[in-house]
């Protein structure tokens, strides 16, 4: 490798959209430790706000990196990569923390858990289609349901500190997860479909 195409390499890595998705990781740390503060080790509930905050911040990095790569023709395959990677880490953490925490609990743990095992699943099938160079696109039902996949957690991560302020914010929070669950099931069944597609056109190949 030259010492140009290292240049190009690292301005790629260091360009501000994966600069935003670095900090939705360096974010995961914090929220988790302001949620196991509060809840396992009885610190006062205004950390949870700081973890709603910080969420928050991250929450809206995942549209604005993908901005600026678009507009300011900043994407590549670092990013491109690195993005959904950041968005898997930030939902598994918090859903783990928030099921540690109890306030997700009973039968809303099935959602966690589908949330969860769809996003192993669609993580495993994507590494196997682009090893057959097949790219699988994400819809606009999967970004929705992303969308409500964060606000969901938003409001279990304010939990008992948002119900102090208004009424039912957990419950709130429990219905998204839910709704989230459900669209996790329908696109994940799309990807599947999709992917076994391209399977049995490579077998028959």
């Amino acid at each position: 490798m030259n010492i140009a195409t290292t240049r190009g390499t690292t301005s790629r890595a260091m360009s501000l959209p994966n600069i935003l998705t670095y900090g939705r990781i360096a974010a995961i740390p914090v929220v988790v430790g302001c949620i196991y503060a509060q809840s396992i080790m009885d610190y006062p509930l205004w950390l949870r706000w700081v973890a709603v905050a910080i969420f928050i911040g991250a929450a809206v990095t995942d549209y604005l990196d993908g901005y600026y790569a678009r507009i300011w023709n900043q994407q590549s395959a670092f990013g491109r990569m690195l993005d959904p990677i950041a968005d898997k880490l930030l939902v598994a953490s918090c859903l783990l923390m928030l099921a540690a925490d109890g306030i997700i609990h009973g039968w809303s743990l099935w959602a966690a858990i589908v949330i969860l095992c769809r996003e192993i699943l669609v993580s495993g099938l994507r590494e196997y289609l682009a090893a057959l160079r097949v790219s699988v696109p994400v819809t606009k039902l999967a970004k929705w349901k992303t969308t409500v996949q964060l606000v969901a957690i938003g409001f279990l991560l304010a939990g008992p500190a948002g119900d102090e302020v208004v009424p039912m914010v957990s419950l709130i929070g429990l219905v998204l997860l839910w709704a989230s669950a459900i669209l996790t099931m329908y696109t994940g069944y799309d990807y599947f479909r999709s992917g076994i597609h391209h399977l049995i056109k490579e077998d028959e190949v």
